[in-house]
């Protein structure tokens, strides 16, 4: 048997008269050393500064080289690579207003919008018939869906190319909004299928006694309800569309048609000759609406992923 301590009897109350108190060991101070300063420098500061850093960095080296003259691009012996003292908007100058770049941000819009759209509309119906529709295999159907989500788009992309020109939609918008639900609606309907599993069943079985369809069920109490877990899926399918190479590379060919991925690489780079005032121009101008959708949704993305509606 283990030696319990004897506890501790207070003095000054047995001295006063008053009943005695037993003091037991304080423990409440023990783990405050871990709020101490310098640990928090090392353990909190730190690797939050060296994770903010390792991010941030490569949005200012893309800024720093839009505005740097093409002398400091070239020789980075004489000039310094990390600053320039003589910048320039030439190259953000010739990416708006000499090249069909408006046009191509317009592109890669309207096509990640309305892929976006069918990709959730499919995947809201698939994850709700699953989830709530009983019958036989919904479980290996879900597991069916997710698996064809790890299948390579380079794979696809070949038997997609041969569909879409017999199809005639070769060289236009209508091919990407059309071929990318292909690779959004599994990973969707697997993110839905276990957003809706979190919504208490006893909400929807009150609506059927009161003699409400399906389909209201599903759009006044289900998707009210399934807001962050919808907000989480509409901005993983706008940012696979919006930064997805692959497919359009292979179905747009007209300069005015491409997307920002591909006119970017494409326009500006000639040969083994590397425009990288205009190309890293494209690339930062691209990156902020994912910027702006991440910073206004984050709060959304993040509840979708931990947790939904408690009974």
């Amino acid at each position: 048997m283990t030696d319990v301590p004897a506890p501790k009897i207070d003095l000054k109350s047995v001295l006063s008269g008053t009943s005695p108190t037993v003091a037991m060991d304080d423990h409440s101070e023990g783990m405050s050393y871990l709020q101490s300063l310098p640990r928090r420098l090392v353990t909190l500061y730190l690797p939050l500064s060296i994770i903010v850093f390792v991010l941030l960095f490569p949005f200012y080296w893309m800024g720093l080289t839009a505005i740097k003259p093409d002398e400091q691009l070239l020789d980075l012996d004489k000039f310094n690579p990390f600053w320039t003292w003589n910048p320039t908007f030439k190259h953000i100058h010739k990416l708006l207003f000499g090249s069909y770049y408006p046009h191509w941000l317009w592109n890669t819009m309207y096509v990640a919008v309305c892929a976006t759209i069918l990709s959730i509309i499919a995947s809201v119906l698939a994850a709700y018939a699953i989830v709530r529709l009983r019958y036989r295999g919904a479980q290996w159907v879900g597991g069916l869906i997710f698996l064809s989500y790890l299948v390579p788009p380079s794979i696809l992309f070949i038997p997609l190319a041969t569909v879409v020109f017999q199809y005639g939609l070769f060289d236009s918008p209508m091919a990407l909004i059309l071929t990318y639900p292909t690779i959004l609606i599994p990973f969707s309907t697997w993110l839905l299928m276990g957003y809706f599993k979190t919504i208490p069943f006893e909400l929807e079985e009150c609506a059927l006694i009161d003699g409400a369809s399906r389909w209201q069920i599903l759009t006044k109490i289900v998707l009210p309800l399934a807001i962050p877990g919808l907000i989480s899926a509409f901005i993983f399918c706008f940012t696979l569309c919006w930064n997805e190479f692959i497919y359009a590379l292979t179905f747009l060919q007209s300069t005015q048609n491409k997307t920002v991925p591909v006119a970017i690489v494409n326009e500006f780079v000639d040969g083994d000759i590397y425009r990288w005032g205009s190309l890293m121009a494209g690339a930062l101008a691209g990156s902020l609406p994912l910027v702006i959708l991440y910073a206004f949704f984050v709060e959304h993305y993040v509840s979708a992923m931990t947790g939904a509606v408690k009974e």
